[in-house]
């Protein structure tokens, strides 16, 4: 048998495997690095964090990714070697992460790697006949598997919309694996880039995973422009500012929170163009850049609590809540004081690391891939999702 198989059979026989999740957003933070070791599959599954890391871009970088990232017209030499490039940093993240850890290269089974998002086109935004939902990510995963000698897998989201979805979000495969509770109904939230959900009901009902709007990525667009930061640390941006209500509701005026479940979005709609839009329609170009960040945290947080009254209608018991946004105390306290009789606190309290949420499911739906089977959920695509690529 040819030893790449050989070495996959034997893998997928193993009681445990130790994977890497990989995980880098929209908000180009750095990478985010999760080791985990995996028991069983499917609902059966069984994990522990071991080591979680986010290794920080170098602004150049950032730059770099930012040139090609969400646009319709880019340079394509400098998106192909980025694709390239991207793959090569990973797997040099990988390599310094496990250093510091002291965990052997030859330990790890897998590596599962999201990849860099460049751009997400579902039907719904790009509305051109004849063309399929699609999306784009790169850091080509042979090179990663190369470069750090471990098996790789990648691209999942493709796998995800060839079977009928729109390729995101895909937290629904890990959150019901990881986050379901029989007799609680619990909601999932991811405040990264985007706003995503995960509704999860107690009695084995109806899943619903969907994004929902905006989460950081338009806050942290504006910091960039005006005060010349990666976001705003601390909301303290947004809490010198005053919340604009023309403003905020041009911001809401869009079919697109009028659209049916599931639905999927990314930067491509909700960028600073969509609020430069909505300024003219409101009459606010010349608010200040302070009130600006305090009406579009204002806006992350009603989308949220307009999604969980008009589509949920208080069938939530508890919410857990994950991603940069969680770390946003005037978002958190928004939905605290307009969600009185919701639970609502980080995953930390399911055994699943807020920061570390993301990089977790990437790592599980590797395991997934080697040796898990296609689990029917609702009415989403039943496939094993991820490329496969060898050290040799």
């Amino acid at each position: 048998m040819n030893r790449n198989l050989q070495q996959l059979f034997n893998m997928a026989e193993k009681e445990s495997r130790l994977g890497i999740g990989l995980m880098s957003g929209t908000s180009l933070d750095g990478l985010d690095i999760a080791l985990c070791r995996f028991n069983g599959t499917g609902l059966n599954t069984t994990f522990e964090l071991l080591h979680f890391t986010t290794i920080a871009y170098e602004q150049d970088f950032k730059q770099d990714v930012l040139s090609v990232f969400a646009q319709k017209q880019v340079d394509l030499q400098k998106l192909c070697l980025l694709n390239a490039k991207i793959g090569s940093l990973h797997a040099e993240m990988i390599l310094s992460a496990l250093k510091q850890w002291r965990v052997q290269v030859e330990k790890v089974d897998f590596i599962a790697s999201h990849g860099q998002t460049i751009y997400h086109a579902p039907r719904r935004l790009h509305q051109l006949p004849g063309y399929p939902d699609a999306t784009l990510q790169i850091g080509d995963g042979d090179h990663i598997a190369v470069k750090t000698g471990i098996l790789t897998i990648s691209d999942f989201r493709q796998k995800q919309i060839a079977a009928g979805g729109e390729g995101a979000p895909l937290a629904l495969y890990g959150d019901v694996i990881l986050g379901s509770k029989t007799g609680e109904n619990r909601l999932l939230l991811n405040i990264g880039g985007i706003a995503n959900i995960t509704y999860l009901p107690g009695d084995g009902g109806q899943v619903i995973c969907t994004d929902i709007g905006p989460g950081n990525t338009l806050i942290d667009a504006a910091c960039r422009k005006y005060f010349n930061k990666p976001y705003d640390e601390d909301a303290l941006i947004a809490s010198s500012g005053k919340v604009n209500s023309e403003l905020l509701q041009a911001l809401m005026d869009h079919p697109f929170f009028e659209e049916a479940l599931p639905k999927t979005t990314g930067p491509e709609l909700f960028s600073l163009a969509y609020v430069a839009e909505a300024q003219r329609n409101s009459a606010t170009i010349a608010i200040a850049p302070e009130d600006l960040v305090a009406t579009l945290t204002a806006f992350t947080a009603k989308v949220i609590v307009d999604f969980l009254r008009e589509s949920l209608q208080n069938k939530v018991d508890q919410v857990f809540v994950s991603g940069g946004g969680a770390r946003n105390p005037v978002v958190m306290q928004h939905l605290s004081e307009h969600l009185p009789t919701v639970q609502i606190q980080d995953t930390e309290a399911i055994g699943i690391n807020p920061d570390a949420k993301e990089a977790i499911l990437f790592a599980l739906l590797g395991n997934e891939a080697i040796a898990g089977e296609p689990l029917a959920i609702s009415s989403n695509p039943a496939v094993l999702m991820g490329k496969f690529s060898f050290p040799l």
